[in-house]
Protein backbone atom coordinates (compact mmCIF):
# COMPACT_ATOMS: atom_id res chain seq x y z
CA UNK A 1 0.00 0.00 0.00
CA UNK A 2 1.20 3.57 -1.41
CA UNK A 3 1.31 5.86 1.42
CA UNK A 4 0.51 9.64 -0.27
CA UNK A 5 0.73 13.22 0.95
CA UNK A 6 -0.44 16.31 -0.51
CA UNK A 7 1.40 19.59 -0.07
CA UNK A 8 -0.58 22.67 -1.40
CA UNK A 9 -4.13 22.40 -0.17
CA UNK A 10 -5.45 25.33 -2.74
CA UNK A 11 -7.96 24.85 -5.69
CA UNK A 12 -5.69 22.08 -7.34
CA UNK A 13 -5.11 19.65 -4.18
CA UNK A 14 -8.89 19.12 -4.23
CA UNK A 15 -8.38 17.02 -8.03
CA UNK A 16 -5.53 15.50 -6.80
CA UNK A 17 -6.98 14.17 -3.61
CA UNK A 18 -10.49 13.48 -5.32
CA UNK A 19 -8.53 11.16 -8.62
CA UNK A 20 -5.70 9.76 -5.69
CA UNK A 21 -9.00 8.10 -3.92
CA UNK A 22 -10.30 6.60 -7.12
CA UNK A 23 -6.77 4.69 -7.54
CA UNK A 24 -6.35 1.04 -5.93
CA UNK A 25 -3.00 0.09 -3.61
CA UNK A 26 -2.53 3.39 -2.25
CA UNK A 27 -3.74 5.70 1.28
CA UNK A 28 -3.90 9.44 1.53
CA UNK A 29 -2.15 9.74 4.61
CA UNK A 30 -1.47 13.70 5.57
CA UNK A 31 -1.69 17.05 4.12
CA UNK A 32 0.49 19.89 4.66
CA UNK A 33 0.18 23.88 3.54
CA UNK A 34 1.75 26.96 5.20
CA UNK A 35 -1.45 27.96 6.21
CA UNK A 36 -2.52 25.13 8.40
CA UNK A 37 -6.17 25.98 8.70
CA UNK A 38 -6.21 25.42 4.61
CA UNK A 39 -4.73 21.40 5.29
CA UNK A 40 -6.99 21.12 8.13
CA UNK A 41 -10.18 21.61 5.68
CA UNK A 42 -9.02 19.47 2.92
CA UNK A 43 -8.52 16.64 5.31
CA UNK A 44 -12.06 16.88 6.74
CA UNK A 45 -12.95 16.99 2.76
CA UNK A 46 -11.24 13.85 1.79
CA UNK A 47 -11.27 12.50 5.16
CA UNK A 48 -7.01 12.28 5.55
CA UNK A 49 -5.89 11.86 8.77
CA UNK A 50 -3.14 14.22 9.63
CA UNK A 51 -2.63 17.74 8.69
CA UNK A 52 0.57 19.91 9.23
CA UNK A 53 1.83 23.32 8.37
CA UNK A 54 5.22 22.06 7.91
CA UNK A 55 6.75 19.63 5.45
CA UNK A 56 9.57 18.73 7.31
CA UNK A 57 7.23 17.58 10.47
CA UNK A 58 5.08 15.54 8.00
CA UNK A 59 7.35 13.84 5.89
CA UNK A 60 9.26 12.90 10.04
CA UNK A 61 5.53 11.76 11.01
CA UNK A 62 3.35 10.74 8.01
CA UNK A 63 6.40 8.52 6.44
CA UNK A 64 4.85 8.50 2.94
CA UNK A 65 5.82 6.89 0.26
CA UNK A 66 4.60 9.61 -2.39
CA UNK A 67 4.54 13.31 -2.22
CA UNK A 68 2.20 15.26 -4.52
CA UNK A 69 3.21 19.02 -4.97
CA UNK A 70 0.29 21.25 -5.67
CA UNK A 71 1.77 24.62 -4.15
CA UNK A 72 2.51 27.86 -6.45
CA UNK A 73 5.30 26.78 -8.59
CA UNK A 74 8.18 29.40 -7.30
CA UNK A 75 8.22 26.21 -4.50
CA UNK A 76 8.17 23.50 -6.64
CA UNK A 77 12.00 22.75 -6.28
CA UNK A 78 12.48 23.34 -2.54
CA UNK A 79 9.82 21.03 -1.92
CA UNK A 80 10.77 18.30 -4.51
CA UNK A 81 14.07 18.46 -3.35
CA UNK A 82 13.35 18.05 0.12
CA UNK A 83 10.87 15.17 -0.35
CA UNK A 84 13.56 13.66 -2.71
CA UNK A 85 16.16 14.04 -0.25
CA UNK A 86 13.90 12.29 2.75
CA UNK A 87 13.40 9.27 0.33
CA UNK A 88 9.60 9.93 -1.46
CA UNK A 89 8.89 9.56 -4.95
CA UNK A 90 7.58 13.17 -6.30
CA UNK A 91 4.42 13.78 -8.43
CA UNK A 92 4.71 18.09 -9.38
CA UNK A 93 2.10 19.79 -10.63
CA UNK A 94 2.91 21.88 -13.77
CA UNK A 95 4.89 24.01 -14.52
CA UNK A 96 7.55 21.38 -13.35
CA UNK A 97 9.76 24.41 -12.15
CA UNK A 98 10.68 27.49 -12.85
CA UNK A 99 13.73 27.02 -15.01
CA UNK A 100 15.36 24.15 -17.24
CA UNK A 101 18.42 24.30 -15.14
CA UNK A 102 16.16 23.57 -11.72
CA UNK A 103 14.61 21.04 -13.48
CA UNK A 104 17.77 19.14 -13.99
CA UNK A 105 19.03 19.26 -10.37
CA UNK A 106 15.57 17.77 -9.74
CA UNK A 107 16.43 15.00 -12.54
CA UNK A 108 19.45 14.20 -11.27
CA UNK A 109 18.78 13.99 -7.54
CA UNK A 110 15.64 12.01 -8.30
CA UNK A 111 18.30 9.17 -9.98
CA UNK A 112 20.38 9.62 -7.47
CA UNK A 113 18.70 8.50 -4.71
CA UNK A 114 16.76 6.18 -6.69
CA UNK A 115 13.46 7.92 -6.53
CA UNK A 116 10.71 8.63 -9.40
CA UNK A 117 9.66 11.97 -10.39
CA UNK A 118 6.92 13.10 -12.31
CA UNK A 119 5.24 16.56 -13.94
CA UNK A 120 1.46 17.23 -13.58
CA UNK A 121 1.05 17.57 -17.66
CA UNK A 122 -2.39 15.21 -17.09
CA UNK A 123 -3.76 16.35 -20.41
CA UNK A 124 -1.49 13.76 -21.99
CA UNK A 125 -3.10 11.31 -20.64
CA UNK A 126 -6.76 12.56 -21.25
CA UNK A 127 -8.62 9.42 -23.19
CA UNK A 128 -8.44 11.00 -26.60
CA UNK A 129 -4.92 11.95 -26.08
CA UNK A 130 -3.87 8.26 -25.42
CA UNK A 131 -5.69 7.03 -28.68
CA UNK A 132 -3.49 9.88 -30.65
CA UNK A 133 -0.82 8.43 -29.04
CA UNK A 134 -1.70 4.65 -29.78
CA UNK A 135 -2.11 5.43 -33.50
CA UNK A 136 1.02 7.78 -33.94
CA UNK A 137 2.78 4.88 -32.53
CA UNK A 138 1.38 1.83 -34.79
CA UNK A 139 3.03 4.18 -37.20
CA UNK A 140 -0.46 5.86 -38.99
CA UNK A 141 1.91 8.87 -39.68
CA UNK A 142 3.48 7.24 -42.43
CA UNK A 143 7.13 7.96 -40.42
CA UNK A 144 8.35 10.58 -37.95
CA UNK A 145 6.19 14.36 -37.63
CA UNK A 146 6.88 16.85 -40.40
CA UNK A 147 5.00 19.47 -38.53
CA UNK A 148 2.83 20.12 -35.26
CA UNK A 149 0.27 22.79 -34.00
CA UNK A 150 -0.32 23.09 -30.62
CA UNK A 151 -3.52 25.43 -29.45
CA UNK A 152 -3.98 26.43 -25.45
CA UNK A 153 -5.98 29.11 -25.24
CA UNK A 154 -7.71 30.01 -22.05
CA UNK A 155 -11.24 32.39 -21.76
CA UNK A 156 -10.14 35.02 -19.07
CA UNK A 157 -13.17 37.05 -19.69
CA UNK A 158 -15.20 37.87 -16.46
CA UNK A 159 -12.65 34.82 -14.55
CA UNK A 160 -12.13 35.41 -11.18
CA UNK A 161 -8.75 33.96 -11.63
CA UNK A 162 -8.35 37.08 -14.28
CA UNK A 163 -10.35 39.27 -12.08
CA UNK A 164 -7.74 38.30 -8.93
CA UNK A 165 -4.55 38.64 -10.90
CA UNK A 166 -5.29 41.58 -12.65
CA UNK A 167 -6.77 43.63 -9.34
CA UNK A 168 -3.13 42.42 -7.23
CA UNK A 169 0.60 43.64 -8.36
CA UNK A 170 1.70 40.94 -5.58
CA UNK A 171 -0.18 37.66 -7.05
CA UNK A 172 1.77 35.16 -6.92
CA UNK A 173 1.13 34.66 -10.87
CA UNK A 174 3.07 37.88 -11.65
CA UNK A 175 6.32 37.43 -9.78
CA UNK A 176 7.09 34.29 -11.98
CA UNK A 177 9.25 34.70 -14.96
CA UNK A 178 7.06 34.49 -17.34
CA UNK A 179 4.30 35.60 -15.27
CA UNK A 180 0.56 34.58 -16.55
CA UNK A 181 2.06 32.33 -19.52
CA UNK A 182 4.59 30.45 -17.44
CA UNK A 183 1.44 29.46 -15.36
CA UNK A 184 -0.59 28.25 -18.29
CA UNK A 185 1.09 27.00 -21.40
CA UNK A 186 2.81 23.84 -19.74
CA UNK A 187 0.43 21.74 -20.96
CA UNK A 188 0.34 23.13 -24.74
CA UNK A 189 3.94 23.37 -24.96
CA UNK A 190 3.79 19.17 -23.50
CA UNK A 191 2.60 18.29 -26.55
CA UNK A 192 5.16 19.46 -29.16
CA UNK A 193 8.14 18.01 -26.79
CA UNK A 194 7.18 14.66 -26.96
CA UNK A 195 6.84 14.21 -30.54
CA UNK A 196 10.09 16.03 -31.19
CA UNK A 197 13.57 14.47 -32.05
CA UNK A 198 16.49 16.48 -31.86
CA UNK A 199 18.81 18.24 -29.48
CA UNK A 200 19.47 21.32 -30.58
CA UNK A 201 16.15 24.07 -30.97
CA UNK A 202 15.42 26.67 -32.74
CA UNK A 203 12.52 28.80 -30.91
CA UNK A 204 11.18 32.07 -32.52
CA UNK A 205 8.76 34.15 -30.14
CA UNK A 206 6.44 36.79 -30.08
CA UNK A 207 4.03 37.98 -27.61
CA UNK A 208 2.30 41.11 -26.79
CA UNK A 209 -0.50 42.23 -24.30
CA UNK A 210 -4.22 41.91 -25.41
CA UNK A 211 -6.21 45.33 -25.05
CA UNK A 212 -7.49 44.07 -22.34
CA UNK A 213 -4.73 43.12 -20.29
CA UNK A 214 -3.01 45.91 -21.55
CA UNK A 215 -4.81 48.45 -19.69
CA UNK A 216 -5.26 46.50 -16.74
CA UNK A 217 -1.92 45.19 -16.42
CA UNK A 218 -0.03 48.53 -18.17
CA UNK A 219 1.53 46.26 -20.63
CA UNK A 220 3.81 43.78 -18.23
CA UNK A 221 1.34 40.84 -18.76
CA UNK A 222 1.58 39.34 -21.83
CA UNK A 223 -1.66 37.28 -23.13
CA UNK A 224 -0.85 37.04 -26.50
CA UNK A 225 1.87 34.64 -27.55
CA UNK A 226 2.80 32.69 -31.04
CA UNK A 227 6.08 30.48 -30.72
CA UNK A 228 8.03 28.87 -33.85
CA UNK A 229 9.71 25.65 -32.90
CA UNK A 230 11.97 23.05 -34.99
CA UNK A 231 14.51 21.05 -34.04
CA UNK A 232 17.54 19.57 -35.77
CA UNK A 233 15.79 17.06 -37.79
CA UNK A 234 13.66 20.13 -39.29
CA UNK A 235 10.80 19.05 -37.51
CA UNK A 236 8.76 21.93 -36.77
CA UNK A 237 6.15 23.63 -34.50
CA UNK A 238 3.63 26.14 -33.86
CA UNK A 239 2.57 27.26 -30.55
CA UNK A 240 -0.39 29.74 -29.83
CA UNK A 241 -1.67 30.80 -26.75
CA UNK A 242 -4.42 33.40 -26.70
CA UNK A 243 -7.50 34.88 -24.26
CA UNK A 244 -8.98 36.51 -27.31
CA UNK A 245 -9.12 34.37 -29.93
CA UNK A 246 -12.72 32.12 -30.44
CA UNK A 247 -13.13 29.51 -30.59
CA UNK A 248 -10.89 29.30 -26.96
CA UNK A 249 -8.93 25.93 -28.56
CA UNK A 250 -7.55 23.42 -26.94
CA UNK A 251 -6.51 21.48 -29.74
CA UNK A 252 -3.26 19.58 -31.29
CA UNK A 253 -2.57 18.55 -34.82
CA UNK A 254 0.42 16.75 -35.96
CA UNK A 255 1.14 15.97 -39.54
CA UNK A 256 3.28 12.65 -41.05
CA UNK A 257 5.33 12.15 -44.53
CA UNK A 258 1.83 10.00 -45.01
CA UNK A 259 -1.29 11.04 -43.20
CA UNK A 260 -2.56 13.54 -40.25
CA UNK A 261 -4.04 13.95 -36.88
CA UNK A 262 -6.04 16.50 -34.93
CA UNK A 263 -7.10 16.07 -31.44
CA UNK A 264 -9.56 18.01 -29.97
CA UNK A 265 -9.14 17.97 -25.58
CA UNK A 266 -12.28 20.41 -24.94
CA UNK A 267 -14.37 18.02 -27.18
CA UNK A 268 -12.69 14.69 -27.28
CA UNK A 269 -12.49 13.89 -30.45
CA UNK A 270 -9.81 12.39 -32.81
CA UNK A 271 -9.83 12.74 -36.44
CA UNK A 272 -7.53 11.12 -39.36
CA UNK A 273 -6.50 12.59 -42.19
CA UNK A 274 -5.74 10.47 -44.56
CA UNK A 275 -2.61 12.19 -46.70
CA UNK A 276 -4.05 10.90 -50.36
CA UNK A 277 -6.49 13.04 -52.88
CA UNK A 278 -9.20 12.12 -54.58
CA UNK A 279 -8.41 13.26 -58.66
CA UNK A 280 -11.51 13.44 -59.64
CA UNK A 281 -14.79 15.72 -57.94
CA UNK A 282 -15.08 13.09 -55.69
CA UNK A 283 -13.12 15.20 -53.92
CA UNK A 284 -15.39 18.22 -53.06
CA UNK A 285 -18.06 15.03 -51.48
CA UNK A 286 -16.60 11.75 -50.28
CA UNK A 287 -14.13 13.62 -47.56
CA UNK A 288 -17.05 15.76 -46.03
CA UNK A 289 -18.80 12.12 -45.55
CA UNK A 290 -15.72 10.55 -43.92
CA UNK A 291 -15.29 13.84 -41.84
CA UNK A 292 -18.97 13.23 -40.64
CA UNK A 293 -18.95 9.58 -40.28
CA UNK A 294 -15.41 10.69 -37.91
CA UNK A 295 -17.37 12.80 -35.99
CA UNK A 296 -20.03 10.49 -35.33
CA UNK A 297 -17.75 7.54 -34.05
CA UNK A 298 -16.35 9.77 -31.34
CA UNK A 299 -19.84 10.55 -30.36
CA UNK A 300 -20.58 6.63 -30.06
CA UNK A 301 -17.10 6.23 -28.00
CA UNK A 302 -17.68 9.62 -26.01
CA UNK A 303 -20.91 7.95 -24.88
CA UNK A 304 -19.55 4.46 -24.30
CA UNK A 305 -17.15 5.84 -21.88
CA UNK A 306 -19.51 8.18 -19.95
CA UNK A 307 -21.76 5.49 -19.87
CA UNK A 308 -19.14 3.33 -17.60
CA UNK A 309 -18.55 6.34 -16.01
CA UNK A 310 -14.75 6.91 -16.94
CA UNK A 311 -15.66 10.28 -18.85
CA UNK A 312 -14.53 12.89 -16.24
CA UNK A 313 -12.96 15.66 -16.28
CA UNK A 314 -9.83 14.64 -14.80
CA UNK A 315 -9.91 11.57 -16.28
CA UNK A 316 -5.82 12.47 -17.33
CA UNK A 317 -4.78 12.76 -13.84
CA UNK A 318 -6.53 9.77 -12.75
CA UNK A 319 -4.60 7.53 -15.46
CA UNK A 320 -1.21 9.80 -15.37
CA UNK A 321 -1.43 9.23 -11.05
CA UNK A 322 -2.18 5.29 -11.58
CA UNK A 323 0.71 5.69 -14.41
CA UNK A 324 3.01 7.17 -11.90
CA UNK A 325 2.64 5.02 -8.53
CA UNK A 326 2.91 1.79 -11.12
CA UNK A 327 6.25 3.13 -12.32
CA UNK A 328 7.14 2.93 -8.49
CA UNK A 329 5.46 -0.37 -7.53
CA UNK A 330 7.34 -2.02 -10.49
CA UNK A 331 10.06 0.22 -11.01
CA UNK A 332 9.65 0.55 -14.57
CA UNK A 333 9.78 3.80 -16.52
CA UNK A 334 7.77 6.91 -15.63
CA UNK A 335 4.66 7.72 -17.26
CA UNK A 336 6.60 11.36 -19.00
CA UNK A 337 10.26 10.46 -19.85
CA UNK A 338 12.98 12.74 -18.10
CA UNK A 339 14.29 14.49 -21.62
CA UNK A 340 10.76 15.19 -22.34
CA UNK A 341 10.17 17.47 -18.72
CA UNK A 342 13.72 18.66 -19.51
CA UNK A 343 12.69 19.67 -23.04
CA UNK A 344 9.36 21.23 -22.05
CA UNK A 345 11.02 23.25 -19.30
CA UNK A 346 13.78 24.62 -22.01
CA UNK A 347 11.59 25.35 -24.36
CA UNK A 348 9.50 27.76 -21.98
CA UNK A 349 13.11 29.15 -20.83
CA UNK A 350 13.64 30.26 -24.16
CA UNK A 351 10.34 31.68 -24.49
CA UNK A 352 10.57 33.48 -21.86
CA UNK A 353 13.96 35.21 -22.48
CA UNK A 354 13.24 36.56 -25.54
CA UNK A 355 9.53 37.85 -24.28
CA UNK A 356 11.97 40.01 -22.08
CA UNK A 357 14.21 41.25 -23.98
CA UNK A 358 11.86 42.67 -26.41
CA UNK A 359 9.24 43.40 -24.00
CA UNK A 360 9.55 47.25 -21.97
CA UNK A 361 7.90 45.85 -19.11
CA UNK A 362 9.77 46.52 -15.97
CA UNK A 363 8.27 43.79 -13.54
CA UNK A 364 10.76 40.94 -14.98
CA UNK A 365 12.59 37.99 -12.93
CA UNK A 366 15.90 36.89 -14.43
CA UNK A 367 15.60 33.31 -16.26
CA UNK A 368 18.99 31.47 -15.36
CA UNK A 369 19.26 29.69 -18.85
CA UNK A 370 21.13 30.06 -21.76
CA UNK A 371 19.63 30.71 -25.35
CA UNK A 372 17.68 27.47 -26.86
CA UNK A 373 20.39 27.43 -29.62
CA UNK A 374 23.49 27.12 -27.59
CA UNK A 375 22.66 24.46 -25.54
CA UNK A 376 23.09 20.30 -25.77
Amino acid sequence: MLKVAIVGCGKIADAHASQIRRVSGCELVAACDAEPLMAEQLCQRYAIPLAFGDLGELLEHAQPHVVHITTPPQSHFALAALCLERGCHVYVEKPFTLTESQARMLVTLAEERRRKITVGHDHQFSHVARRMRELIHTGYLGGPPVHMESYYCYDLAGSEYASALLANPQHWVRQLPGKLLHNVISHGIARIAEYLRGDLLQVITYGYPSPTFATASGHSIIDELRVIIADETNTTAYFTFSSQMRPSLHQFRIYGPKNGLIMDHIQETLITLRGNRMKSYAEKFVPPVQLARQYVRNVAHNLNLFSHNDFHMKAGMKYLIESFYRSIIEDAAVPISYPEILLNCRIMDEIFRQLWETSSASETLPIDSQPAELVK
